[in-house]
């Protein structure tokens, strides 16, 4: 550690310094950018320092209901978070267990990490379109009332859950698979030694364990739901998230309040990672200060 520092050391430390200017730069520029005075336009130079395109944006962006396409994406984010804590943290005790055909359940969960996610919107939307002919062919065929007045099965919560779900769940699967492979069976032994029972293991032994990893699959799930684009596109139904909001207002709007939307989704995206980088702090100090107190006399 004494012996100074070669050039190949500051040689690596300045392609790393690139890497991360342009992984960040368009980022910090968009930033930078979203504070144009009220004449400022789309590039440099900056016309002035205010929050005037802000306030712009609050007021609305165009025809478009920025707030609602926010919202939408918010509770499809949620929703989609939880179930892929729960669904990944059950599986992953099933591949624990072992079963037949594991093997081919892992590699049909991880397939659609491999398949453009273009592809994967559009059979999705297909499937729903197939499913939505077949309701109106019925309501022909039958003259059912209850069917007359059918409309689409695709929407936020049944097609457009089921595409993010697709990219969601694998990476939750494969954070559980490595969680577990370190999880070592003696707590749930000791566990059923005191007399518990499977579900009481699993709540205050297993859950307890495991709690920064499911936070961890929390935020992915969260955040890969909140960006997604491409496998929304094409089976979102009639209302739009605010990815594919965002996608459309770059080729009407003209003004830096178009920055100023994106610097508030990117602060809103680092305060729920700050919040779950928190939260996964203080149940790994949480279960030292435990451990700790279990050892005292």
């Amino acid at each position: 550690m004494d012996r100074p520092r070669g050039f190949a050391f500051y040689g690596l430390a300045g392609i790393f310094a690139l890497y991360v200017l342009f992984l960040y730069g368009p980022t910090l520029t968009i930033l930078a950018l979203s504070f144009q005075g009220p004449s400022g336009g789309l590039t440099f130079p900056m016309n002035g320092v205010s929050i005037h395109w802000f306030a712009k944006l609050w007021e609305g962006v165009g025809v478009v209901d920025i707030w609602a396409a926010l919202r939408r994406s918010l509770m499809l984010g949620l929703v989609v978070m939880a179930l892929t804590v729960t669904l990944a943290f059950y599986a992953g005790l099933a591949f624990r267990k072992g079963f037949r055909g594991a093997g081919l359940v892992f590699a049909l969960a991880v397939s659609s990490l491999i398949v453009p996610s273009i592809v994967v919107s559009l059979g999705i939307g297909l499937e729903f379109r197939l499913l939505d002919d077949g309701i109106k062919a019925l309501a022909e065929a039958t003259g059912w009332g209850f069917l007359q007045d059918h409309g689409t099965l695709m929407g936020l919560y049944s097609s457009a859950l089921g595409a993010h779900l697709t990219w969601t769940l694998p990476f939750g699967l494969l954070i559980m698979f490595a969680v577990f492979n370190r999880f070592s069976p003696a707590y749930e032994e000791a566990a059923r030694d005191l007399g518990a029972t499977g579900a009481q293991t699993l709540r205050h032994v297993v859950v307890p364990i495991l709690a920064p990893a499911l936070v961890g699959v929390a935020l992915f799930g969260f955040t890969l739901s909140f960006d997604e684009l491409a496998r929304t596109s094409q089976a979102i139904g009639g209302r739009n998230t605010l990815p594919l909001e965002l996608q459309g207002l770059t080729t009407t709007v003209t003004t830096p309040e178009i920055y100023a939307l994106g610097t508030t989704t990117t602060a809103f995206s680092a305060l729920v990672i700050g919040t779950a980088l928190g939260l996964t702090v203080w149940l790994q100090r949480r279960r030292a200060r435990r451990a700790l107190a279990g050892l005292r006399p």
